[in-house]
């Protein structure tokens, strides 16, 4: 399936697959949380009010013209004023979305605005967040309150007691800027179950920054896409589009190659929304060099290492997943000695430093191996290798179901570990 660029739909197709997305994940309730773009002539497409979030189709969002006039069949979402205060404000901000996302909900409703630092990419999506004080939900009050946020520059603001608003230059970034920002505070709730969480410096973050590789080389021969490579393609963007349906990649981030033939590989793009990802976005990496017209992922030298040196591994996922990731930026130890299969799947699975993608003794090209086909690194991700797309895919899935298991658990008592004993006999029965 080809997915259309969404920038390229028409406002209210826009709103529609972003509200439904937005429900679907859990970020807002049937009746809760409005969408709105103002598009080239001034006018506000925008979503009803009380109207099921979960079944809204293209005709049942509204547009308010730009002399006023209100087209549509429903009444206009009753925050309409604050958004039209947003784009009054902000020339720059060409869509809006507000809701109530549990984990933001928490933060608002305890006056706490969450650290972005946690993790590299939300610092860089969010931007600094402002912080509205309470005021009437619909009321000009309200309005005027947001709006002097993002007069400040904001493009993100906790609601007090009440939920976020975010604004981008198109829906695309502006849904994930609010899909970045929820998932930083569902980190940070979930790591101070297990941990003190630990923030980077902006030093760190711009340190590492400037240490990623340089962009490989275009292709200067003839593409070839032949059967085995588009078949590739596929198995990527299913994993991908299943990753991000599961709750184990959010749109900001995350990277899945696989091995196509000796050390060429296939690999996500950059700038992509992970979900809306199509096979023409698939980069191929062939000899070295990228095909021409294409950025891939970041991590693509981290990826090519990988396969150069570890010729059993054939595919690799690069994720963030909100209960692995509380164990990355709190550093705590992921022990997964919980049940047999996560032990038979994953091993032992070590924390390494921030940073070390490409520098260091104790790197992840050090570190991956047969017996080590997962890491996690601090403040960042975890990255996955395996055999076939769909076995790294499942490592993958045991992990978080471990780590959620791990988190969950902590408030029962004490987590009692599977004994040395009892992990020789998994070894000789199971990987010997």
């Amino acid at each position: 399936m080809h997915l259309l660029d969404i920038n390229l739909m028409h406002p209210r197709n826009q709103i529609v697959l972003i509200i439904s997305r937005i429900y679907h994940k859990g970020m807002t309730t049937t009746t809760g949380g409005n969408v709105s773009i103002i598009d080239e002539q001034g006018d506000i497409w925008v979503t009803p009010s009380a109207v099921d979030k979960g079944t809204l189709g293209p005709d049942d969002i509204n547009c308010i013209k730009a002399d006023g006039t209100v087209l549509g069949k429903h009444k206009p979402s009753s925050e309409y004023p604050f958004h039209r205060a947003i784009y009054k404000m902000r020339p720059d901000i060409k869509a809006i979305i507000h809701a109530h996302p549990p984990a933001l909900v928490s933060f608002s409703i305890a006056h706490v605005i969450p650290d972005t630092n946690v993790i590299p990419q939300a610092k860089y999506v969010c931007g600094p967040i402002g912080y509205a004080g309470y005021a009437l939900p619909g009321s000009e009050e309200l309005g005027e309150k947001i709006a002097a946020e993002f007069a400040k520059g904001y493009n993100a603001v906790i609601m007090e007691n009440h939920g976020t608003v975010v604004g981008g230059t198109d829906m695309k970034d502006t849904y994930q800027r609010f899909e970045t920002l929820e998932f930083c505070a569902k980190t940070i709730i979930n790591a101070k179950t297990i941990g003190k969480v630990n923030s980077l410096t902006d030093e760190q973050i711009e340190a590492f920054e400037a240490q990623i590789p340089r962009l490989l080389p275009e292709m200067t021969e003839e593409v070839k896409h032949p059967s085995d490579e588009r078949e590739r393609r596929e198995e990527i963007m299913r994993i991908v589009r299943r990753a991000c349906d599961q709750g184990l990649m959010i749109s900001s981030y995350g990277t899945v190659s696989i091995r196509w033939r000796g050390n060429d590989f296939l690999i996500t793009p950059t700038n992509v929304l992970r979900w809306n990802i199509t096979l023409d976005d698939i980069v191929q990496i062939k000899d070295g060099k990228r095909e021409p017209g294409k950025i891939p992922s970041r991590a693509t030298w981290l990826h090519q290492e990988i396969y150069r040196r570890n010729p059993h591994v054939n595919s690799i996922i690069l994720t963030q997943s909100p209960y692995l990731m509380a164990f990355s930026v709190t550093g705590s130890k992921f022990d997964v000695r919980t049940i047999p299969e996560s032990w038979i799947f994953l091993q032992d699975v070590y924390n390494v430093p921030f940073g070390s993608h490409f520098q260091g003794e104790e790197t992840i090209l050090n570190l991956i191996s047969k017996d080590t086909p997962a890491v996690i690194i601090e403040n960042d991700s975890i990255l996955i290798t395996g055999d076939k797309l769909l076995q790294t895919f499942d490592r993958l899935e045991v992990a978080e179901f471990s780590a959620k298991s791990l988190t969950m658990g902590v408030p029962i008592g004490e987590l009692k570990p599977i004994g040395e004993d009892e992990i020789e006999e998994l070894r000789k029965k199971f990987l010997s």
